[in-house]
């Protein structure tokens, strides 16, 4: 592969994968929301279950469903608000999933998708995923919970 190949490459995932405008910060569009399978019980999350399940440390919904967190690809304004939320960098989030794969805690880390479609599809697919994606970005097929009380948009709301 060449650097030119690489560099187009790059270029393209960059395009899918950017950040909302500096004006969309701090308004509904800059909310990321966090999103489930219509058919999830779970109205509201807290902050703290949210960090566990991306974590990996929580592995079950109330009902007893697998969680299967899905994320999007490096460099989206979803996985910046995922690296916030745990409070870790791009190489800090893979030496973590590292970890916890060799330990035989998960199979895998949690898939990285590239678009919108791609999570509407594996929302639809598994009953226990939750993902983030971009407030202005939610889809038919997505159940939008609310994080700690609050949707997003609302004063207060935490993830952006």
């Amino acid at each position: 592969m060449t650097r030119r190949t690489i560099s187009v490459g790059l270029a393209l995932l960059g395009s899918l994968c950017s950040a909302p405008p500096a004006s969309a910060q701090g308004d509904a569009q800059g909310d990321v929301a966090v999103v489930v399978n219509p058919g999830n019980p779970v109205t509201n999350i807290s902050l703290a279950d949210l960090r566990k399940m991306f974590a990996g440390e929580k592995h079950t919904w109330p009902r007893g469903v697998p969680v299967k967190p899905v994320v999007r690809a490096p460099g989206c304004h979803e996985r910046l608000a995922l690296l916030r939320l745990l409070n870790m960098s791009e190489g800090e989030y893979k030496q973590h999933w590292t970890a916890i794969v060799l330990r035989g805690e998960a199979d895998a880390e949690p898939p990285a998708v590239f678009s919108v479609g791609m999570q509407k599809e594996a929302i639809a697919a598994f009953p226990g995923v939750i993902s983030l994606v971009d407030a202005h970005d939610v889809m038919p097929g997505m159940k939008v919970i609310k994080l700690d009380g609050l949707a997003p948009g609302a004063p207060g709301y935490l993830l952006q």
